[in-house]
């Protein structure tokens, strides 16, 4: 029996999720507001001075209800606020609260252990190889019909 071999993004995919689940798990077992990973995403693109919810949508490649859910259940949990935009009347920013930060820290710490046991499991050499693969410049997705180069620093 043949078995198919899975592409590149269900791997990523797969990778992403075994992190989430652990630091879910652990953030639970901390005793920390338990957020769904959408949220946990959230929190990982948000910027400390605060963001709109149009580009937390798309650094999270979401729609602008599904970022705007995300952020009202992490009000309602008291771990992000809004606030008004300096920048813009009409514009609120979504930022962290005292709480938020200090979840966001825990997270941090908990994800540096994540790297270190999958380090331990998978060896070192590939966690830094990976990491340096994913690091390096891809460039924009080729368009239909338009030639592959090469992106190479």
């Amino acid at each position: 029996m043949q078995s198919t071999r899975r592409n590149l993004p269900q791997l990523l995919g797969d990778a992403r999720r075994w992190f989430e689940e652990g630091l879910l798990a652990a953030l639970e077992a901390d005793g920390t507001t338990p957020v769904s990973p959408t949220q946990a995403q959230l929190f990982a693109v948000l910027d400390d001075q605060g963001t709109t919810v149009s580009e937390l949508a798309r650094r999270m490649g979401v729609t602008r209800q599904t970022a705007h859910q995300a952020v009202h259940g992490l009000v309602a949990a008291g771990l992000l606020e809004q606030v008004p935009d300096p920048a813009s009347a009409r514009q609120r920013l979504i930022r962290r609260t005292r709480e938020g930060e200090h979840a966001h820290r825990q997270a941090g710490l908990i994800l540096e252990r994540l790297e270190e046991q999958l380090a331990e499991r998978i060896g070192r050499e590939t966690v830094d190889t990976l990491r340096t693969t994913l690091e390096a410049p891809w460039g924009q997705p080729p368009s239909p019909g338009q030639p592959s180069r090469q992106c190479r620093p």
